[in-house]
């Protein structure tokens, strides 16, 4: 199964009081089946299945920009498939 990695950062920024489209895309990606997920003030980074992932994505940019969100950086990357010993995995 491959494995994959999402970044994800949501605009705009408020350094004084995480705004609502960043709280509700947190909440979907810690709520997801996923793993090694990482929330911080400037960035996110959650990794998990292909599927897992995917659906994730879906649910984050459809709720972050439902809440306001008027850009949405995101970069996904193929870190291995499991059980395979790809050359990123970890």
């Amino acid at each position: 199964m491959q494995r994959l990695r999402v970044e994800f950062t949501t605009e705009p920024f408020d350094l004084d009081e995480a705004p609502a489209h960043a709280v509700v895309a947190r909440e979907v990606i810690q709520a997801a089946e996923l793993d090694a997920v990482d929330v911080g003030p400037f960035g996110n980074t959650a990794e998990g299945g292909a599927d897992a992932v995917l659906s994730a994505v879906d649910a984050l940019l459809r709720r972050a920009l439902g809440a306001g969100a008027t850009r949405v950086s995101l970069q996904v990357n193929v870190i291995g498939a499991s059980g395979q010993g790809g050359e990123d995995e970890k």
